[in-house]
């Protein structure tokens, strides 16, 4: 009795099976190319989607840096520079405290030149501190309270691949005299002492643009390589320069 039960099931399976190959070989290919169901565009077998925790870590992490976006542009300094040769200078800074004090990038505001600092949507008044030529920082105090600043990460938790986006003023778009808002989202591609490399790649206007993780916290402050590759001076050293 085992053994012809046993040989049941086996029978059962492979009629199974033949049916299933029959289906999607023969069966299948036929009513698609029928004029009844040419309607719907189907062209191959149904596929069943179950959920991809790969996919919905990346939806989760795509929202939160949606998410943070708007909650660090108010932290954006907009920095306009004409040199003493002529040359027009533009890039960005961030806001360091509510009372005006911010960092940019020191290559953005040279001895001997005319500076324009655009803060919370209006041209400030300023007074630079000091800069750094080394670390290519300079610290700047603005004539406006009220501002809404960012806190530093921890360097020490920062990991390769861990997603990262720039937010910065940008000076190029066409049409307007104040710049405007611009993002662009990458990962930590190498870590250094002294520079955080990532996959982003993005003009010379974003020279000075902050970056953040995923939660707003300030990474670094960007330069930009020839390959317009974005670099970043990690926060602790800007931590260091500004007194925090």
């Amino acid at each position: 009795m085992a053994a012809k039960n046993f040989i049941q099931i086996i029978a059962l399976f492979l009629i199974g099976m033949g049916g299933g190959i029959f289906a999607d070989k023969i069966l299948w290919p036929y009513f698609v190319e029928r004029p009844l169901f040419q309607q719907y565009q189907l062209e191959q077998s149904p596929t069943y989607i179950t959920q991809n925790q790969n996919l919905t870590m990346y939806v989760q992490e795509n929202t939160a840096i949606r998410e943070s976006v708007q909650d660090v542009l108010p932290a954006i300094v907009g920095v306009k520079t004409k040199t003493a040769s002529g040359e027009v200078l533009e890039g960005s800074g961030l806001v360091l405290t509510s009372d005006g004090l911010i960092v940019t990038l020191a290559t953005l505001v040279p001895r001997s030149s005319e500076f324009s600092f655009f803060v919370d949507g209006k041209w400030v008044a300023f007074q630079i501190l000091r800069r750094d030529t080394e670390n290519d920082l300079a610290l700047i105090k603005v004539e406006k309270n009220g501002l809404k600043s960012r806190g530093f990460v921890d360097m020490a938790k920062i990991k390769l691949a861990e997603p990262v986006f720039l937010a910065g003023a940008d000076f190029s778009v066409a049409g307007t005299i104040d710049p405007q808002n611009m993002v662009n989202v990458g990962i930590v591609a190498a870590l250094g002492k002294d520079l955080v490399k990532t996959n982003i790649f993005e003009g010379q206007q974003a020279a000075g643009s902050p970056l953040f993780d995923v939660e707003g916290r300030v990474v670094g402050l960007s330069t930009i390589g020839q390959d317009g590759r974005v670099w970043a001076i990690p926060a602790d050293i800007i931590r260091t320069f500004s007194g925090f």
